[in-house]
Formats: structure tokens, sequence, C-alpha cells
């Protein structure tokens, strides 16, 4: 298991200073996205992923995973709205093609909320019936689709995202522990989900809280890591401190975080 860094837990900095602060801090990879400074230009991406996957290639860096959200927000073109399928597949399409030129191993998406006059039940079907479609395209391109299930998606307990995955054989995940810890599961339910892991997100969360300095959460991560590695995970394990509104997470500082992580992980490896 080696670390990563997601770009976006830089919203100031360019794509290219990202990249720089993750080589300079000894973590040698970036996750990317199309968030605030270091965002990829999605619409670029769609056009031509073939020039944008030579672009980021030449950051010099390893590239893990991208995160890929198909409209402008949560709820806008989510995987539990029917309406949305055509256009997502169509833009998934590109995204594999960029995936595989930038040789970026992981994708992930987010699973869908509960839309307008729907049930639980009914966004997970919808999302199910998405989920299928999109995983031969990922296959097709040797990528590997993900979910990350989330805080205010419709996938928010541990029971649910395995039933799911049992929906979706081959459905892997983006695990981060901090979604379930801040909506009050213990960590012995999340560790059941680690075996299906493709990608990892780490940070520091406690009940209410997405986000949390090291030293103030809930999180056993010495215990984390060594469900993981039980499970013969063997992918990236991705520092995901952020500066936003969303889940209040406006109020650590970053680089420090990262570090006080980057140290718990080697520590605990050696």
């Amino acid at each position: 298991m080696e670390l990563s860094l997601t770009s976006w837990s830089l919203p100031a900095c360019s794509l290219d200073e990202a990249a720089g602060i993750a080589k300079v801090l000894g973590i040698g990879a970036l996750d990317l996205g199309y968030f605030f400074g270091p965002a990829l230009d999605k619409a670029a991406l769609l056009a031509e992923p073939e020039r944008v996957a030579e672009r980021v290639l030449g950051l010099g860096i390893d590239l893990p995973n991208l995160y890929h959200l198909f409209g402008d927000s949560l709820s806008d073109r989510n995987l539990a709205d029917r309406r949305n399928i055509e256009r997502n597949l169509a833009d998934f399409r590109q995204v594999a093609r960029f995936c595989a030129a930038a040789s970026i191993p992981t994708v992930f998406v987010l699973p869908g909320v509960v839309n307008a006059g729907q049930s639980r039940r009914d966004a997970f079907a919808q999302s199910a019936e998405s989920l299928a479609r999109l995983l031969p395209i990922a296959e097709e391109a040797g990528v590997t689709l993900t979910i990350e299930p989330h805080v205010h998606s419709y996938l928010e307990s541990p029971a649910l995202v395995l039933d799911l995955l049992d929906q979706v054989p081959g459905l892997k995940l983006t695990l981060d522990y901090a979604h379930f810890t801040c909506l009050g599961w213990r960590q012995d339910e999340i560790d059941v989900l680690a075996p299906y892991a493709a990608h990892v997100h780490l940070r520091q969360s406690k009940i209410g809280e997405l986000q949390t300095k090291l030293d103030k959460g809930t999180i056993n991560i010495a215990a984390e890591l060594g469900v993981l590695r039980a499970s013969g995970y063997d992918g990236r394990l991705s520092i995901e401190y952020t500066f936003q509104d969303y889940m209040n997470s406006l109020y650590d500082d970053i680089l420090t975080e990262t570090i006080r992580m980057r140290d718990l992980v080697r520590s605990w490896q050696a």
C-alpha cells in the first residue's frame, strides 16, 4: 500500500503545483478531479481525452485515480435518475478512454441520491442498473470502476453497499471510512467493506463531523490499515483532507493534517 494525495485537497494550487507538493512530501502520486485550482477541464477531457491524457502524463507523477462527477453537483445527472443514463454512458466512454491513455487504473463515481418521488430502494435499483451499464465500458478500457458511498447518497450503510456489490458483480469501492464514521457506524461495521476496495481515501472523522484533526477523531487508522492489508488490499491510500463547505470541512490545516497522516501511515508500515 502506497500513498497518494487528492488534488482537490489543494484548492488554491494549480495542477502542476499540486503535483509538485505531492512530490516534495514524498508521496509521489496524485488523484485527479474536476474541482478547484488543480481541476481538470471536464469539457476538454470529454472532447479530446487523449490530448488531456498527454497533458497529465507530463506532470511526471503517478496518477492512481480519477474522480468523475457526471453533473455539476451531487444530484445533477446522478446515477439514480433514469433520465441521465444515455448522456452518462456517452460521457463515461470518453472518461474510460482518458483513463486508459493516462494509465489511470481506477475511476470513481458517486452512486446517486434519493431523487424526488423515490424511496431509498428505488434509488438503489436505478443506480444498480446504471452501474451495470457503465461497468463493461470500464472493463473494455482496462479500467476499474469504483463507487464511493458517501453522506447524502442513498448508500449510507455498509449493508446497503454489500447489497449493491452483490447486485452489480465486478463493481469495486473507493472506500472512505469517514463517510460512515460521521453517520455513527462503528469501525468494525465498516471493516466488512475492505475486501471490495480498489482505492482508499484516508482522513480522520468522528460522529457528526466528516473531517477532523488526526488527534480529535475516532477512526483507528492503524486498525483500518491492518484490516485493509489482511483483506489483500495493495492499492493506493489517498490522503483526502479538504477545504470546502461540504459537511463544514473548512477548519483544518490541510498541509499539517496531510503530513500527520503521511507520517502515521509510514510509522505503521515501518
